[in-house]
């Protein structure tokens, strides 16, 4: 059983940048980091703060082993505590009749959940709640473990490793022709929105993980980033946007579609969030998606229980403005949370709908593996609430491999102009090539 103490602490972002440098040294951990000063976003916030690190027992799949879903819900069946993981993109295959034969050069498993040898989260301004298990290690020597951490003088972060300059893998010629022949298909109805990604990479690079991830979060702060390590492979994560979250019975989805620039200059920023919020490709790309996402919830819902909160609410972040809806249900007391997840996955913002056909689509056009980008991370209480992110404005690297990668990508719609959406796509690379800077 799981018992917790309190350490008081001077400063919380110093203890957590001293936190991930400690937390390297273990073979798995998990951050979800809030970062509460950027979340707008009303009646919902963010991961706040919560670290698991080492791991006492742990489930994961590859890609070519069956029946993912239901270990997962083994896994948590078996184990009342809290538990941190994540799922990748390609589980769609275990829910569809779908495929995934792209390369992927950081290979990624297809789900990874694990018990926590540690967890940390803040409470207060200025204490710092650590659980661990009293069989493994005392109270005491726990206290002498944050005080160690709190003690250690911290890497400089500049300390990136090498200079990484990614390649994206499309020339612009060719997405151009991609967008043109996507918009064939919306013109045959064969989908009406289909959110296309590219991939920018890097092949023999040394990086500092944790260096590139506290530069990350704190050139774009995000109410849901986080910082994933398992066998030597990372994601660096600066995401904002949540895919899902359960407390109670409740479900709530918060799909992100539409996105503007940000200006240094307050007159010309106000201007374009404005144009944002009128935007009638913007709000076309948002609702189609919101609609998908009310018939997903549906399948596990009370009858009459799914609504939207907010439609088309703009909120800044420190690189973009972003178009959000709401979307809640309550949830049937038959269905078990994997349910839940597995009817809703993957998110309808990443894929487009009709969300079958978007994705068949998606192998189609694209030219790598999405793995975990598209997916989720998060964590699930001993209470069996949850609360996942969508892994976008997202880095990984295979340390073993040398191998770094991102993709980017935009909502594909009949009235998308490539050179507009080319355009979406710089914007998002940008924040994660200058942390690799």
């Amino acid at each position: 059983m799981r018992n917790f103490t309190e350490f008081l602490i001077d400063n919380k972002s110093a203890f957590l940048r001293k936190l991930i440098h400690w937390a390297e040294k273990k073979d798995c951990f998990c951050f979800l980091i809030g970062n509460e000063e950027v979340n707008q976003i009303p009646g919902y916030k963010g991961f706040e703060f919560m670290a698991g690190i080492g791991k006492v027992l742990d489930v994961k799949s590859e890609a070519h082993e069956e029946n993912s879903f239901q270990r997962i819900q083994d896994f948590i069946e078996a184990k009342s505590d809290t538990l941190m993981g994540f799922i990748s993109y390609d589980l769609k295959n275990q829910s569809e009749k779908l495929t995934s034969a792209n390369p992927d050069g950081i290979e990624m498993p297809l789900i990874h959940f694990f018990q926590p040898e540690f967890t940390f989260e803040f409470s207060g301004s200025d204490k710092i709640k650590v659980g661990y298990f009293s069989d493994r290690i005392s109270e005491n020597k726990i206290i002498d473990l944050c005080r160690s951490i709190e003690e250690n003088i911290s890497a400089n972060e500049d300390e990136l490793g090498e200079n990484v300059n990614p390649l994206c893998r499309v020339s612009k010629a060719d997405y151009s022709e991609n967008v043109r022949k996507i918009k064939q298909h919306i013109q045959l109805g064969d989908v009406y929105e289909l959110n296309y990604c590219v991939e920018f990479f890097a092949e023999n690079v040394e990086v500092n993980p944790a260096q590139v991830f506290l530069r990350l979060n704190k050139i774009s702060p995000a109410p849901f980033s986080s910082f994933y390590k398992i066998d030597n492979k990372y994601l660096i994560c600066a995401s904002p946007e949540r895919f899902l979250k359960k407390e109670g019975n409740k479900v709530i989805a918060q799909p992100m579609k539409g996105t503007a620039r940000r200006s240094g200059d307050i007159v010309e920023d106000k201007m374009i969030k404005e144009q944002l919020f009128a935007s009638e490709k913007e709000r076309a790309e948002n609702v189609m998606i919101v609609d998908l996402v009310r018939n997903d919830l549906s399948k596990t819902a009370n009858a009459k229980t799914v609504k939207v909160d907010e439609l088309f609410g703009i909120y800044s972040f420190p690189q973009v403005h972003q178009m959000v809806s709401t979307v809640s249900a309550e949830m049937r007391d038959d269905i078990n949370i994997i349910d839940v997840i597995k009817s809703t996955f993957p998110m309808g913002s990443m894929t487009g709908a009709p969300k079958v056909k978007a994705m068949e689509l998606i192998e189609e056009f694209e030219i790598a593996k999405r793995g975990l980008f598209s997916g989720a991370v998060g964590y699930i209480t001993k209470e069996k609430d949850f609360d996942f992110n969508v892994v976008i404005r997202s880095i990984q690297y295979n340390a073993d491999k040398k191998y770094l990668s991102f993709m980017v990508g935009s909502a594909i719609t009949i009235n998308s102009d490539p050179e507009k959406e080319y355009e979406e796509c710089m914007l998002k690379a940008k924040a994660l090539i200058e942390a690799l800077k």
